[in-house]
């Protein structure tokens, strides 16, 4: 192997470290914040459990015992309605059944606030009621959950967040084999159109 071959070399394995790096940092940056929103603190614990152990550190938690305070989190409260999230919050997992506010009450106020976009809420509940499932679900909940919750469940909340924008696409370099290579130089025509090229 040549100097310039070895050198080559170093520099793609310095330029894969720099993306592993970055792709690191854009993870850090783009953890799914969840709210967790349920009156038994050893539900909340759980949950929190179930979110570390599958998230491999994807989900950040923020647990409140009610949606009095979940509101507030939001910042939905009365008299701030107009006010901007407190948190940006990615996704609300609420217990149904809680004094003061339900889960379907909290459900129900988030979708109503207009929000540039839409946080998901799942509901979670140990009463298998079809009838509460549907209703939760016609105004506008992700999922219904029910208790005792699974590590698969926690999964499915990745597939409900919604994109925070346009994320940055991080190039990398990729080797091409020959034949391919060899193809897209070939001296093919390719047909124009308007001065478009037509793949």
């Amino acid at each position: 192997m040549g100097e310039e071959e070895v050198k080559q070399e170093e520099e793609e394995e310095e330029e894969e470290e720099k993306n592993e790096e970055e792709e690191m940092k854009r993870k850090v940056e783009e953890k799914l914040r969840v709210l967790v929103v349920d009156d038994s603190p050893m539900d909340r614990r759980i949950v929190d459990m179930l979110l570390k152990r599958c998230g491999g550190g994807l989900f950040e938690v923020i647990a409140v015992d009610s949606g009095v305070k979940a509101m507030e989190v939001l910042g939905l409260n009365e008299g701030k309605a107009d006010c901007p999230t407190v948190n940006k919050i990615d996704i609300i997992l609420t217990d149904y059944c809680m004094p003061e506010m339900t889960g379907y009450d909290l459900l129900k106020a988030v979708k109503e606030h207009s929000h540039p976009r839409s946080i998901p809420v799942v509901i979670m509940s140990s009463e298998n009621d079809p009838q509460r499932i549907k209703s939760c679900r016609a105004i506008g909940a992700e999922d219904f959950f029910l208790k005792p919750l699974k590590v698969k469940d926690m999964q499915s909340l990745k597939t409900y967040a919604r994109p925070r924008g346009p994320s940055p696409i991080i190039g990398t370099k990729r080797k091409l084999p020959l034949d391919l290579i060899s193809e897209a130089n070939g001296s093919e025509r390719r047909p124009h159109l308007a001065g478009v090229a037509v793949a």
